[in-house]
């Protein structure tokens, strides 16, 4: 690298280090005023929570902090007149802007790797510190994993071979009922069952009986059958498996156990393929901003082109957002949904570079 190009990288590293402090802060004060005031949780719990959920937010803002990064770096050089004589010497804005795309590629493979490696391991932890330690829901934490899951509600242990939790489904239900002195009166077993709240509807099972006065249970099966749950019990939608707790090797090979099984996989294929592509969300919001932060030099300038590329930041997660959920409701591919949003947006940034002729 010459002088200039560490300079440049210098500059650069500084606005994102200083840009995703500042986001990272925001959200988890925004975070704890909204959501975790309401649990009369610890001080330590909440400290441990956050510091777990530290590294998932810093993964999720790297691209807004790369964008930041390069508009300011670019902007300074032109507001000081050092990118007008960069330009001078020769140098066109490809080049200029070489080492700050190179650190914004580094920075993506390793984020990408330590999301893979790292964050599902974290994540679990912090699944813990929220269900067991915040919301004092610790039967939840079982259903960090969507297949064998374990629970209990009271004097209620339940099994579920896999659950479906968007859909509201659930496969393979065993609920065992106990008695005061935790002896077993009542076992109930269902092939499907749709989840409604807090009334489940029960299909293709049975309900078996346990007496002290009989040795042998009385079992009849139903076709089908609904039961109340308890409110806690009711909330295991919500706590239900995601991908972010799976590394791409294990999420890859969910998928295929679950479609083996003749489940639906839709969602976390979308998911699976989003891994990739949100790596490369740093580079497409870099590249973005780089037509629109040397437009403009004068009064005002800085301005306009930070709020335009803004702007153009949110109509990108609109469309990556859109492209989510267009693909979990089966409306596109899992890959189009997630890459056709990125390489929209190269395109147009290619379109004003080439514009710009510099």
């Amino acid at each position: 690298m010459t002088i200039i190009d560490r300079y440049i990288a210098k500059l650069f590293l500084s606005f994102f280090a200083g840009g995703l402090i500042v986001f990272v802060t925001l959200f988890v004060a925004v975070d704890y005023m909204g959501n975790l005031t309401r649990f009369n949780a610890s001080g330590a719990a909440v400290m441990q929570y956050y510091l777990l959920a530290v590294p998932s937010l810093i993964y999720q803002m790297l691209p807004v902090a790369c964008l930041m990064g390069t508009i300011f770096t670019l902007s300074t050089l032109s507001k000081t007149n050092e990118l007008v004589a960069l330009f001078s010497s020769g140098m066109s804005l490809a080049r200029i802007s070489t080492p700050i795309l190179f650190l914004v590629v580094l920075i993506s493979a390793v984020a990408f790797g330590l999301n893979d490696r790292v964050l599902p391991i974290v994540n679990q932890k912090k699944n813990y510190v929220l269900y067991v330690e915040i919301r004092k829901q610790p039967g939840l934490y079982s259903t960090v994993k969507t297949n064998k899951i374990w629970y209990r509600s009271g004097n209620v242990l339940f099994n579920i071979k896999t659950l479906q939790a968007d859909k509201g489904t659930a496969q393979g239900l065993t609920m065992y009922y106990f008695d005061s002195d935790w002896h077993l009166i009542q076992m109930i077993t269902a092939g499907n069952v749709r989840l409604e709240g807090s009334k489940w509807n029960l299909e293709q099972g049975a309900v078996t009986l346990f007496s002290q006065e009989s040795t042998v249970p009385m079992t009849q099966s139903f076709t089908s059958k609904t039961i109340a749950v308890a409110d806690d019990t009711a909330d295991i939608q919500k706590a239900s498996e995601s991908s972010d707790t799976l590394s791409v090797a294990e999420l890859k090979r969910f998928i295929i156990r679950n479609k083996e099984s003749g489940l639906d996989t839709l969602r976390y294929e979308v998911d699976y393929h989003a891994k990739f592509s949100f790596a490369f969300a740093a580079f497409v919001m870099s590249f973005l901003g780089i037509p629109f932060s040397v437009t403009r030099q004068r009064a005002g300038g800085t301005a306009f082109n930070i709020g335009a590329t803004i702007v153009l930041a949110f109509v990108y997660w609109a469309s990556y957002s859109s492209g989510l959920a267009l693909g979990r409701h089966g409306a596109l591919p899992p890959i189009a949904a997630v890459w056709v949003p990125n390489m929209a947006m190269v395109a147009l940034s290619a379109f004003f570079l080439l514009r710009l002729k510099r």
